[in-house]
């Protein structure tokens, strides 16, 4: 299975499940420029800036592990870019989240690990 296809599976499965768990999903591979969001959803609790990781089977380390400090500057910096968008302004949420999703294709079967406020982004 080629990078490609493993992350829209990916993004498909973390899509669903995060609908299951009440998430309206706004956009999905939402760009601007060079900057990426996977999902960007909403719930009772506010926005949430989703970065969906996939991996097949078997694994060397959790895909989760593979969202390091470079990566969330480029979301925090995507989640601004995104906010700063007047087309995509949604009310007023109350709260923003940066999320992780972990998924992990085993044949048929998909693992799905949700990781809520992955991070807490530090500005200095």
């Amino acid at each position: 299975m080629d990078k490609k296809t493993v992350g829209t599976l990916g993004e498909e499965a973390a899509c669903r499940y995060l609908e299951a768990q009440g998430h309206r999903i706004l956009e999905r591979n939402w760009r601007s420029g060079h900057l990426e969001l996977d999902i960007v959803s909403m719930d009772g609790a506010g926005l949430h800036f989703v970065e969906v990781k996939t991996r097949v089977a078997p694994l060397t380390a959790a895909p989760e592990e593979s969202v390091r400090q470079d990566k969330r500057r480029r979301m925090v910096g995507a989640a601004n870019a995104y906010l700063n968008d007047s087309k995509t302004l949604h009310g007023n949420a109350q709260e923003i989240f940066f999320d992780v999703v972990s998924v992990v294709l085993d044949g048929e079967k998909r693992h799905i690990e949700y990781f809520p406020q992955a991070f807490i982004p530090i500005y200095v």
